[in-house]
């Protein structure tokens, strides 16, 4: 398969060439959830790039569950304004503009919010509490309204962020999840939030609003035979456009002992997608990875560490497909020059031999 072929979604809507910008942390924007300039720049940038699909970092759709200073909200009206500009100025370029919903769950820093995180049940390690069944209503709820506001903000669409140990991750997973009413238990109910969120966003956006669902498999207490159930779950009866499978590293074999008798990839792979397309993310660098994840049968891929060091990497790739990224550590001057603010380089030099 070709990079720059366009990718047609069953809702319609169409994507450009095979390459979507992950959804990235940047600390970016205001405390109080508001875009700032230096999350336009760095995120319209990258439309420019050339990427056919233009993910935002993780937007919470509730105060309390801001994962990380500097995020993006989508739980106000008052936030509506920066998003309505955001995405004008990555539609410009041609890109679909989608935005990642989220909630961090027992992952907030209490500092953030100025109280306990929140979680299905306590959990004394992140000193978290459990919610209420009124609450869990409310969250849902919550998703469901930051997925209209999105809509009047003018996205294509939005992904609903169920991966990394983040709230819904938290619901799916036995080992955080100890729950004894419908929403804990056995898969059907561990999965059942994540499930009435897609519905109710399909019933309130529409057949025409791009939906859809990221998830990872292992860590946080997910077994890989129940991510995979959900995945079937979510293409069978609920109606999704896409999936966003985050691997940790495309190339990994799987850490459950009875699964390692193929790649991580192939499992996810081998199920029958039907008109659902899909991506995966996680160590896809190069030029040459980019094809061979293609030609596994994926739909598109999910750019992070490449898109950060060059901002044009699609570009780069379909110009040439022996591309190579620029070699870490990089100077603090090239990423400013990449479109990253001051901010954005601090949470970068997080990263083990990145920033010089």
């Amino acid at each position: 398969m070709t990079v720059d072929a366009p990718l047609t979604f069953k809702n319609g809507a169409v994507m450009n060439n095979r390459f979507m910008l992950a959804p990235m942390t940047n600390t970016q924007s205001h405390e109080d959830g508001t875009l700032s300039d230096e999350e336009y720049h760095w995120l319209t940038m990258r439309a420019k790039g050339g990427f056919g699909l233009s993910m935002t970092c993780a937007a919470h759709v509730q105060f309390i569950g801001k994962g990380f200073s500097g995020q993006l909200g989508i739980y106000d009206d008052a936030q509506i304004e920066g998003h309505q500009r955001l995405v004008n100025g990555i539609k410009a370029h041609d890109s679909l503009a989608v935005i990642q919903l989220h909630h961090a769950g027992m992952r907030t820093p209490q500092d953030l919010i100025g109280e306990q995180p929140v979680c299905p049940s306590p959990i004394e390690k992140h000193n978290a509490r459990g919610l209420s069944l009124e609450e869990v209503y409310r969250l849902r709820d919550d998703f469901i309204t930051a997925a209209v506001r999105a809509q009047k903000s003018g996205y294509d669409g939005v992904e609903v962020h169920g991966a990394h140990g983040y709230i819904l991750t938290q619901f799916l997973s036995a080992d955080i999840n100890k729950r004894d009413d419908q929403y804990g238990g056995c898969l059907e109910n561990r999965a059942r939030l994540l499930f009435e969120i897609i519905d109710g966003v399909r019933t309130n956006c529409g057949k025409d609003f791009l939906l859809g669902v990221r998830l990872s498999p292992e860590r946080f207490g997910m077994q890989l035979s129940e991510v995979k159930t959900v995945c079937k779950q979510l293409i069978n009866q609920h109606d999704i456009d896409f999936l966003d499978i985050s691997l940790w590293d495309v190339f990994k074999q799987p850490e459950e002992e009875q699964h390692q008798n193929k790649s991580l990839l192939k499992h996810f792979a081998e199920l029958d997608y039907k008109d659902v397309k899909w991506t995966v993310a996680g160590k896809i660098n190069t030029a040459k990875d980019v094809s061979d994840i293609l030609n596994a049968g994926v739909d598109f891929v999910s750019i992070g560490r490449s898109a950060i060091l060059h901002h044009d990497f699609p570009k780069k790739v379909i110009a040439d497909p022996n591309f190579e990224p620029t070699k870490l550590p990089v100077t603090t001057d090239y990423l400013l020059s990449e479109g990253l603010s001051y901010k954005f380089v601090t949470y970068m030099k997080r990263w083990p031999n990145f920033v010089k």
